[in-house]
């Protein structure tokens, strides 16, 4: 992929959550809610603030982090679905197990 956020924003790809099932129904992907948790894919340089200072973002790309479930807006690169949206829109990022 050869896009670059710009600033404060953030190139999410949503990390599917497999079949979901409710007893023994299985919900149709019309029915199903999206993810809200995604890898990082490409991070703006940061935030510029009113001094002119820019001040770098706290996620890199491969974090996995999660998100509201209306944040961000979905692009289509390349084929791929993607979502596109300011650090603040970010709740937390997703750490391993130690």
């Amino acid at each position: 992929m050869n896009v670059r956020p710009l600033h404060d924003r953030v190139i999410l790809q949503r990390i599917d959550e497999g079949e979901q099932r409710a007893g023994s129904i299985i919900i149709p992907d019309s029915a199903k809610e999206k993810p809200q948790h995604g890898k990082v894919i490409a991070v703006g340089k940061g935030k510029i603030e009113k001094d002119g200072k820019v001040t770098p973002l706290d996620v890199k790309a491969g974090d996995t982090v999660l998100f509201g479930k209306y944040a961000g807006q979905e692009i289509k690169v390349d084929g791929e679905e993607y979502l596109i949206m300011r650090e603040e829109e970010i709740l937390a990022v997703v750490e391993g197990k130690k």
